[in-house]
């Protein structure tokens, strides 16, 4: 979700939808674990912010002005939001997302101050850091120290220069995530997905893991675990009927997926939510 929006918006998104937040290092940090969920909202910004998408999401933004214009946001994408720039953005779906704003001066904790917004996709170490600080959010019995050490490392990652604007790679790759997308509960072969860009497959494997941050298998794994996660918060369907349901061999391989995507089992998530 490009952009940033206030915590009365966020918690707007309906029941089983507010974000999971925590406030680290003495109120210093505010990190947001934002759910899937449609929102329109614009928010003046009064903090420095930086935010990754987990997962895809389409929409309407305008950004420091009026002008609307239609955004793709990729996993892996990394968006820092300086201090007084105002953002709007909607979306008819939404998407997880991990925010982490600055309640204080960035330099105090040496981080770089931003002067304007830069946006990249496929940070795979903004990738890696946002899943591993997604599972310590998730889990019920926090670990403090882990937390915050991951929100300063993913806060380190401010200093970044923008990847230059590939559109036909844009193009190629937004292909294989609808396929992903569309089709995650069937049997995909590296040679199929790779068949959407007209490159062999080592060359896709090479330039999808560039473009994303993650392999092709990886990440239809975690599009599996959140569409399972979205059956097991929404529904009362039997564990072993969602595992079938969104594309796993059967409830232990779902059982496996999760434990290394969120953390926890899907009983355990089920349990919490």
């Amino acid at each position: 979700m490009p952009g940033v929006l206030s915590s009365k918006v966020l918690s707007s998104r309906g029941l089983g939808h507010e974000p999971l937040r925590r406030e680290l290092l003495g109120g210093t940090l505010d990190l947001q674990l934002l759910r899937r969920a449609a929102y329109s909202a614009r928010d003046p910004l009064q903090w420095q912010s930086l935010g990754l998408s987990l997962e895809r999401q389409q929409g309407v933004h305008a950004i420091g002005s009026d002008r609307r214009e239609d955004f793709d946001s990729w996993p892996g994408t990394l968006a820092l939001t300086p201090a007084g720039v105002e953002v709007f953005s909607e979306s008819p779906q939404g998407g997880e997302y991990l925010l982490l704003r600055w309640l204080a001066d960035p330099q105090a904790l040496g981080i770089a101050r931003g002067s304007r917004r830069l946006q990249r996709p496929g940070h795979a170490r903004a990738l890696a850091l946002g899943r591993q600080a997604r599972r310590l959010l998730l889990d019920p019995n926090q670990d403090q120290l882990a937390l915050e050490q991951c929100a300063l490392q993913f806060a380190g990652l401010a200093a970044f220069d923008p990847a230059p604007a590939k559109a036909a790679r844009r193009t190629e790759f937004s292909r294989v995530l609808t396929l992903i997308e569309q089709q995650y509960a069937e049997p995909l072969s590296l040679g199929e997905l790779a068949a959407c860009t007209g490159r062999n497959e080592l060359r896709f494997l090479r330039d999808f893991t560039r473009a994303i941050g993650m392999t092709p298998h990886a990440w239809l794994v975690e599009v599996r675990v959140q569409a399972a996660r979205r059956l097991i918060e929404r529904s009362d369907l039997p564990l072993a009927a969602i595992a079938l349901e969104t594309g796993f061999a059967h409830q232990s391989h779902m059982g496996s997926a999760f434990r290394k995507v969120l953390g926890l089992t899907p009983s355990q998530y089920r349990a919490g939510f």
